[in-house]
């Protein structure tokens, strides 16, 4: 049961005051949930989107980073290059702590 009269009024100013690009409400876990579609460009937005949330609504808030296909496409060769350096760096200890070991020499 919805308590207070305001509540799509409230909705309704919030998600234009985001400039939400997108707003879906369905059940999880048994409670009223609310997704906001949202772009921000740093995380230094964070406490303007969801401090109305908390303490103008008494919402518990959660936030999922996401990335579009475009975004996935300029990622992948990053990572590829992050997790060949690792795996590379890693390889190189391990060939120092085999030298080092005396069971090997």
């Amino acid at each position: 049961m919805v308590r207070d009269p305001n509540l799509l009024s409230k909705l309704e100013t919030y998600i234009n005051k985001v400039k939400a690009e997108a707003t879906y409400f369905f059940e999880a876990d048994g409670n009223r949930v609310a997704a906001f579609i949202v772009d921000i460009q740093s995380a230094d937005q964070i406490p303007v989107l969801v401090e109305p949330l908390f303490s103008g609504m008494g919402a518990h808030v959660e936030l999922h980073p996401v990335m579009s296909l475009d975004d996935l496409k300029k990622g992948i060769p990053q990572a590829v290059v992050e997790v060949t350096r690792h795996a590379s760096s890693k390889l190189e200890i391990l060939k120092y702590d085999l030298k080092e070991c005396k069971a090997f020499n």
